[in-house]
């Protein structure tokens, strides 16, 4: 680490969060709301009818999965819009001519979607302690699921902000892409309720293993292995990590 740049590495990551910080009503305040929302209206209409999973109540199986959405799709919006922005606006030089290596800029706009991430679920956490008491399980197993989660959909909105062109492409993606997975990955229901087919499927989606493994943080309930989930996480992230530097390296579709 020692030709490491250390004050262009620190630059970019305060960018990165002051640019969230700047607009908390839309980052922060906003996806808050949302989640309330979803756990009024999903407690109101479900609530009464399925009292347990498990061993747990509908309302405390649902916060753990608001939490992890809130988080991840936040913490892919951050990074996301920060290459869509650069490349359709023309600020993607601001990355190209600091003396900054392909590694100091992945790092630093990874860091900032995690910031993004944790900010945002201390929020909706925040939010939701005051109608819902929140006891944590395992504190742990919660802070590996979280930096893990948040790790996962930086890095996809990384990748996707490299591929796409245009605000349109980045919609399509969040759209189509992100937004189902996070939803249908057991947010609101167990995925032992599904025919086994779907079950199957859903163990190959890593959006299946963080959602769970935070609700075993915190509930102490769990739908399959935690190590697995850890282990699946965990490849997954280096894995794009890996792709990504390649990609920031070579300057694929950014310096063209």
């Amino acid at each position: 680490m020692k030709n490491f740049n250390w004050l262009g590495f620190r630059t970019l990551y305060k960018r990165e969060v002051f640019r969230f910080l700047k607009v908390y009503n839309q980052t922060l305040f906003a996806p808050m709301v949302t989640a309330l929302l979803f756990f009024a209206v999903f407690s109101l209409a479900i609530g009464d009818r399925v009292r347990n999973i498990g061993n747990i109540t509908f309302q405390e199986f649902m916060i753990p999965g608001l939490i992890m959405m809130t988080m991840v799709q936040n913490a892919f919006a951050n990074t996301s819009s920060s290459f869509i922005m650069g490349k359709v606006l023309g600020t993607i030089i601001d990355y190209l001519l600091p003396p900054l290596s392909a590694f100091e800029i992945l790092l630093a706009m990874l860091l900032g979607g995690i910031t993004r991430g944790i900010c945002t679920g201390l929020c909706v956490v925040i939010a939701i302690n005051i109608f819902y008491p929140i006891e944590v399980h395992d504190a742990l197993t919660v802070i590996i699921y979280t930096i893990l989660a948040t790790s996962m959909l930086a890095l996809l909105g990384i990748l996707s902000g490299i591929f796409a062109n245009s605000f349109d492409q980045m919609a399509a993606i969040t759209s189509y892409v992100i937004t189902p997975l996070s939803f249908l990955s057991g947010t609101f229901y167990s995925v032992r309720n599904l025919p086994e087919f779907w079950q199957t499927i859903n163990h190959f989606n890593p959006f299946f293993y963080m959602i769970d493994g935070f609700r075993y943080g915190i509930t102490g309930y769990a739908d399959a292995s935690i190590n697995t989930g850890i282990s699946i996480l965990v490849v997954t992230n280096l894995v794009l990590f890996s792709v990504i530097y390649v990609l920031l390296n070579k300057g694929y579709r950014i310096k063209t």
